[in-house]
């Protein structure tokens, strides 16, 4: 296993980190966790080196207004020995706090479901402008102050879900050891995004990625023209290490989470994990990767480049972060994920930024450098989304 120094906290976290939203199950109910499977992975993944284990409050759960059966699972799995093996990272439900209470109510009930008297790495989860402007109101600094000074977290972190603006007035707000963003090959300009992986590593914040291969949806289902290219690779390749490879390439980047189903997941991942230098990929071998990008591209709708000239909509519609999740649908989007897509959109897009507030007036193409027809785009994603 390799490891990385984790920004300014300057602990060493394994490149590999054992993401616990995507466990074994028992009669596909997401609420049944399958102990016996699911321990044994951990465990052999502890065994084999990894010292990152995350969690979150709702995960294996049936919604996001209650606990789900991750927590309760982790704190199981790690007895015997384990919980002293590892960084436990969980998160503050953010959506349901409404009090500067509700902050240590969730805390504590955290930590009597992991069983433990400390989180290592405390994350504020899924951060997005309005969640944020909530929590900067009801005390979140205070709040993260105390729990490390009483020592209920050891390091204060938060993930997000929204545009580079965003992420960096939350990096700049407060002294965060870390942060988690959604990060891979196709996901470069998405969210935070590789300006904001850099911004936060120029911070010195340690950086967990998640959705490096985006639920799966990256190595497997490709463009003809992606496999193509790495079929004509010299060196051969899994899809999951080619995407795996690309993450671990950046030396910003400090622990990559994996959502991990079954022990083959485990394995293969540890293999890959064990050669995840920085800078190891050759030019040619990002080149190769640039063509798998580029025949993702090619099934894009609209030629939105995110320029924003066509901002702000007076009607306040988000008018790149729709065609956004309107071209990633048609990228990556099966019949099978086609919900999941939806759901996503519907849970990130506000209601004042959806596509359905535009009154037509025409004043966003008329600024439009790239000629997009922007009012007949827009009822295209709201037939699709909304």
């Amino acid at each position: 296993m390799l490891y990385r120094k984790f920004g300014k906290t300057n602990e060493e976290v394994s490149v590999l980190g054992f993401g616990c939203m995507r466990l074994p199950i028992i009669d596909g109910d997401v609420t049944k966790i399958d102990d016996e499977k699911a321990i044994e992975m951990i465990h052999h993944a502890i065994d084999e080196g990894v010292n990152y284990i995350d969690t979150a409050y709702p995960y294996h759960g049936t919604g996001m207004a209650k606990g789900g059966e991750s927590e309760p699972f982790v704190g199981r799995a790690l007895k015997g020995g384990y919980r002293e093996k590892v960084n436990l990272a969980t998160k503050l439900p953010s959506w349901l706090i409404n009090t500067r209470e509700d902050m240590d109510k969730y805390l504590n009930e955290q930590l009597e479901r992991l069983q433990t008297d400390k989180i290592d790495f405390y994350l504020v989860h899924a951060l997005n402008r309005g969640v944020w402007e909530n929590l900067k109101k009801l005390g979140i600094d205070e709040f993260l102050n105390s729990a490390i000074k009483d020592g209920r977290i050891r390091y204060a972190g938060f993930s997000f879900h929204d545009e580079l603006d965003v992420f960096k007035e939350i990096v700049d707000y407060y002294d965060w050891s870390f942060c988690q963003i959604q990060y891979n090959y196709l996901d470069e300009n998405f969210q935070a995004g590789t300006e904001g992986l850099k911004y936060a590593a120029d911070k010195d914040l340690g950086i967990v990625i998640m959705e490096p291969l985006r639920g799966g949806k990256l190595v497997q289902g490709l463009p003809d023209a992606a496999t193509d290219a790495l079929e004509k690779a010299e060196i051969k390749r899994s899809t999951v290490e080619w995407a795996l490879r690309w993450v671990w390439n950046h030396p910003e980047v400090s622990v990559v989470l994996s959502g991990m189903s079954v022990m083959d997941h485990v394995n293969e991942n540890l293999r890959i994990a064990g050669v995840a230098l920085p800078n190891s990929l050759t030019e040619k071998e990002l080149e190769i990767m640039d063509n798998v990008k580029e025949a993702y591209k090619q099934r894009t709708k609209v030629n939105c480049t995110g320029c924003q000239y066509c901002m702000p909509c007076p009607s306040g519609v988000n008018i790149p972060k729709n065609f956004t999740f309107y071209n990633q649908y048609h990228m990556l989007a099966t019949p099978q994920t086609e919900g999941e897509f939806k759901f996503q959109y519907n849970m990130l897009v506000g209601a004042s930024e959806k596509p359905d507030k535009c009154v037509e007036c025409g004043k966003c193409e008329s600024h439009c450098p790239q000629g997009i027809k922007i009012p007949e785009e827009l009822k295209n994603v709201k037939e699709l989304f909304v």
